[in-house]
């Protein structure tokens, strides 16, 4: 099966409320990065085991570790969950960047260091979100 094919069976797969707003989000983000690598993560571990929810990831950044070895993952992500959505904004050093530069603009939306969580999609402020993933994209990539 390929990635594409993992996105729409996970997508198709929520409850109606959660899948118009991952699909929506799912479009938007292959419209600013359209040639981006696609990445599918199950949410199971190497013994099969749940450890996360499952998410669609968009591009490629290198995660350095402190011992010196790196690992390739995706600079955008996003995961429905019990409450809600997840979009990742990775691979951004200052943890306080997003909550000070989008925590006040986006909406009714929770905002940590590299992630951006809210109910559904109209409770948030779309073009701020698109302007926080564009900003990844550019500035550091």
């Amino acid at each position: 099966m390929t990635i594409q094919d993992q996105i729409q069976d996970y997508i198709t797969s929520m409850p109606e409320s959660k899948r118009s707003d991952i699909q929506e989000l799912h479009n938007i983000i292959l419209g600013l990065m359209p040639e981006s690598k696609l990445w599918f993560l199950d949410g199971k571990n190497e013994e099969g085991k749940i450890v996360s929810n499952p998410n669609i990831g968009y591009g490629v950044y290198s995660i350095q570790y402190k011992d010196g070895t790196s690992k390739e993952f995706y600079q955008v992500g996003i995961s429905a969950n019990t409450t809600g959505i997840s979009v990742y904004i990775m691979g951004i050093d200052d943890k306080k960047y997003l909550l000070q530069t989008y925590g006040e603009k986006i909406g009714k939306a929770s905002v940590t260091g590299y992630c951006i969580r809210f109910k559904k999609l109209k409770d948030i402020h779309i073009d701020i979100l698109k302007t926080a993933i564009k900003d990844r994209i550019e500035k550091f990539a």
